[in-house]
């Protein structure tokens, strides 16, 4: 059975759900590369005032010993972190890694009056006690698989299931 999922169907889902946890003050921080991607184009459908802002976890991955350091964008937080409730975007969430690394990256620029996840699809396989405020969508994906989401020239959002990588250690 090949997975089939609509990026662009659960995107105009997953816009409805940030809607839903936006707060009064409250910015949008993507997380690189496709919750970057999501959180630009909710921001602009939401109509909200300067720029989201981009997160990396690069400098926080527990598994930096065995990954090396990924290509990623810097940190770009364009606002002030402090006292202010952030919605964290992210594509795909599965071991719950990236999504620690990111929060103890965001703590390096603030302390943020809350912070929730918002993600496109929730494949479950969680390492660690993290759960998203919204997912667009919940599947079963064997560990062997993973879930990659891209963007076109057009903007509009695709998914593609590839052979998951395995850590070396």
């Amino acid at each position: 059975m090949v997975l089939q999922l609509d990026a662009e169907a659960l995107y105009a889902e997953l816009l409805v759900g940030v809607r839903g946890l936006m707060q009064p003050g409250a910015a949008l921080v993507g997380i690189w590369s496709g919750g970057a991607w999501l959180a630009e184009r909710l921001h602009a459908d939401l109509a909200l005032a300067g720029r989201p802002g981009v997160i990396s976890s690069a400098l926080h991955r527990d598994d930096f010993g065995s990954r090396g350091l990924a290509a990623a964008a810097a940190t770009q937080l364009p606002f002030e972190i402090g006292g202010r409730p952030i919605v964290l975007i992210d594509d795909v969430l599965y071991t719950g890694r990236t999504i620690r690394a990111v929060i103890n990256e965001l703590y390096d620029f603030g302390r943020p009056a809350s912070v929730r996840l918002a993600v496109l699809v929730d494949r479950g396989g969680r390492e660690l006690p993290i759960e998203a405020g919204y997912a667009a969508a919940r599947i079963a994906l064997p560990a062997t698989q993973s879930l990659q989401l891209a963007r076109g020239e057009d903007g509009r959002f695709s998914f593609s299931v590839q052979a998951r990588v395995q850590e070396r250690r």
